[in-house]
Parts: structure tokens; C-alpha cells; sequence
């Protein structure tokens, strides 16, 4: 019998005075632990003003992270190693995709680390430009272009003389 760990994470969407505990609590680890980043590059004023998914394990662990900003960036998209390959990373992604859409945006824009560029193709983003270094770590900027809720218009009613 095989277990589906997806099903046991939860994403909580919020703001950066309700959710920052838990946020920075996973990038701290993996940005400044992991990728060496210095804590005062990690932390900005943009998550003030930005919603914020965080991802939980049944035992209610933060286990992943990342925000959207108002003019429909998606950033410090992090992962707890432990919690890698699990899935986690995209239902974040899918979280933060979900509200750019609800909040009317034609497009996302994220600056992907190169290695993780595969990752975000397979969620429907593309790489636009030439690689750069970002925080000390090669990374490409990726566009993901959202598409417009239709409403059925009914065709128009000829006016008859």
C-alpha cells in the first residue's frame, strides 16, 4: 500500500505579520543555513506588503515557503531539505499561481535559481534572458503568462426596424 504524502501538507495563504514566524522559520534554514545568504539580503521590505504561502505536515511543521508580491512576483520559494521531493514545492507554487489569478494578474515573473529552472517549466513557466547571479547564486528570470477567466457573452440581439 502506498501513501500519498501530498495529501497531508497544508498551504495557509496570509500576510507577513500572520505567517512570518513560520515563513522565515524555513527560509532562514534553507537560504541562510543552506545557500550561505546573508540574513540581512533574505529579509526585505517586500514581505510586508506581499501574501505569503506556507506549507505544513501533519504534525503542523512549517515544511515550505514562498510569496507573492503586488506586482505579481513570486519569491523565496523554499523547502525544507526533509521535506524535498514530496511534492511540496509545487502545491506552493500552485497556491501562489492560484491567488496571482484571483487577483487578476496577466503574468507571474520569478527570478528561478538556474538548477531549479526545470522545476518551474513543469508548472507552466518559461525562462526569459540570460542567466545572472542573484544573492551569489546563478539564477534566470521565468515569465508565466495566466489566462483570463471567460465570460460567455451571448451573441448580440439584432434590432429589427
Amino acid at each position: 500500500m502506498s501513501t500519498n504524502k501530498q495529501s497531508t501538507v497544508r498551504i495557509a495563504l496570509g500576510t507577513w505579520d500572520r505567517l512570518r514566524e513560520d515563513a522565515y522559520s524555513v527560509r532562514y534554514e534553507v537560504f541562510v543555513v543552506e545557500q550561505r545568504v546573508p540574513p540581512e539580503v533574505e529579509l526585505d521590505d517586500d514581505d510586508a506588503v506581499s501574501v505569503h504561502a506556507v506549507a505544513y505536515g501533519p504534525d503542523g511543521t512549517p515544511m515550505g515557503t514562498g510569496r507573492l508580491l503586488p506586482d505579481g512576483h513570486i519569491g523565496r520559494m523554499a523547502v525544507h531539505k526533509k521535506a524535498r521531493g514530496m511534492g511540496v514545492g509545487g502545491q506552493l507554487l500552485d497556491a501562489l499561481i492560484g491567488q496571482g489569478h484571483g487577483d487578476g494578474h496577466r503574468m507571474l515573473v520569478l527570478h528561478a535559481q538556474t538548477h531549479a529552472a526545470g522545476f518551474y517549466e513543469a508548472h507552466g513557466f518559461t525562462v526569459e534572458g540570460e542567466e545572472f547571479v542573484e544573492a551569489g547564486i546563478p539564477h534566470v528570470v521565468m515569465t508565466r503568462v495566466l489566462k483570463l477567466s471567460l465570460i460567455h457573452i451571448s451573441e448580440p440581439t439584432r434590432l429589427r426596424r
